[in-house]
């Protein structure tokens, strides 16, 4: 990693704490990705963001803020980019995978508390991940109780925007979020300085558009009998997008689904033939989370699909663009938006569907059914998800797990079974 510490010292970051996450980070990404075989070469662009991830990307975001810029966090796939972008700011995901930040968040939120939530709170409060500390505003959501006390944590020291996502799917709930992005408009235009117009958002739905038909090329490419690249890289891939540049990120998600559309032409796997083709489904896995990617395909499986936030729910519908009023295109937004399904709605039977869907479109053996400790959501909704698979002759394994590596050999063992009795 080039010397970024007078940018993090400047920062007011934590740079004992700090230089103890960049001793660990770069060993993990090692044993997890470098020992594979036979990778696209597209995937050295993601190696290089996470062997700089505290590093380059922050350093363009202050860039942007030294010319005028703001630039935004955010947590969750809901939160419409596009009115960001339209104002000239920058949307930029933040910290919450690793244990390293949970000790952090359990000072100020309860051990009951998943381990993402805990994550993102320490970060910020130990001062160990820049984005936090880059951030001008914050953009929160109403998906879980646990995130709605810890943003009223995090508002103590950084503006905080809270935008309430309905419960339900209703008409009327449609209306209500498009209201939202209306509201949520108004905040990054006072915050921007810059008026968000029809022109410059339809420019920014037709940026973000891109982007997720990027994403679901090398997401289609997994489809096939050839699996051309690990879950594990494509996850690397999905995780990274949250704070790329959109148009950088398309372009090398571009990149790298041309070279898998070869390799598949070609015969080329990362796999034997008659591994085993999992979709994971749950919690959603932010970075440095690759712990059950890594168990599932060093033990004779291949993850193909993700549903999940970090997965095809983030690029999954396209925003109409074709909206010539700000209020066509928030309604828009709010529609496309809206098809996501978290576990927070109810009913959620949509979830389900999706689920079989996946399944079948690309072509599974299995399904595993992760979820986070302490995430009551996804936890309860694991009831319907596994009765249902099990109904329709899928085989699905449920699994409970956080960030620590104390339950890694028990989940391979059960892992290792599963996969076996597909056989």
């Amino acid at each position: 990693m080039a010397d970024y510490r007078k940018m993090w010292e400047d920062l007011g970051m934590d740079l004992e704490n700090h230089d103890a996450l960049c001793e660990v980070l770069p060993v993990a990404f090692g044993d997890v990705y470098l020992s594979q075989e036979n990778r696209p070469e597209g995937m050295a662009f993601y190696d290089f963001v996470i062997s700089e991830i505290h590093g380059v990307r922050p350093s363009e975001l202050i860039a942007h803020q030294e010319q005028g810029g703001k630039v935004f966090g955010t947590f969750c796939v809901y939160v419409p980019d596009e009115i960001i972008f339209a104002a000239g700011g920058i949307a930029t995901g933040l910290c919450g995978g690793s244990q390293f930040w949970v000790p952090g968040g359990e000072k100020v939120l309860p051990k009951g508390t998943c381990p993402l939530i805990k994550a993102s709170v320490g970060a910020r409060l130990d001062r160990t991940c820049p984005f936090f500390r880059i951030a001008d505003i914050y953009v929160g959501e109403t998906t879980c109780d646990g995130k709605k006390k810890a943003w009223e944590i995090l508002a103590d020291d950084v503006p905080m925007h809270v935008m309430d996502l309905p419960q339900m799917k209703r008409e009327k709930d449609h209306a209500k979020w498009a209201e939202e992005i209306e509201a949520f408009k108004e905040v990054v235009e006072k915050t921007t300085g810059n008026t968000v117009t029809v022109e410059n958002l339809n420019d920014a739905i037709v940026m973000i558009n891109n982007k997720r038909k990027a994403l679901a090329r090398v997401y289609d490419a997994r489809k096939n009998d050839i699996i051309p690249i690990s879950g594990k890289d494509a996850l690397l891939m999905t995780q990274i997008a949250f704070y790329d540049d959109p148009v950088r990120c398309a372009e090398m998600a571009n990149a790298l689904a041309d070279e898998l559309e070869e390799r598949v032409k070609n015969g080329i796997s990362v796999f034997p033939e008659g591994t085993k083709r999992i979709l994971l489904t749950g919690t959603p896995m932010s970075v440095p989370n690759w712990k059950i990617h890594h168990i599932v395909e060093t033990s004779g499986g291949a993850v193909v699909c993700e549903e999940m936030c970090t997965g095809t729910r983030y690029f999954e519908h396209l925003v109409d663009e074709n909206q010539t009023t700000l209020e066509g295109q928030y309604k828009a937004l709010s529609d496309r938006y809206m098809k996501n399904n978290c576990a927070c709605f109810t009913p959620n039977t949509n979830r389900i569907d999706d689920i079989l869907r996946l399944a079948e479109e690309y072509n599974v053996d299995g399904v595993i059914d992760v979820n986070l400790k302490f995430c009551t959501l996804y936890d309860t909704e694991g009831y319907s998800v596994e009765k249902t698979l099990r109904e329709k002759g899928i085989p699905v394994l449920g699994i409970e797990t956080d960030y620590t590596d104390t339950d890694a050999e028990q989940l391979r063992t059960r892992i290792e079974a599963f996969l076996e009795l597909m056989n």
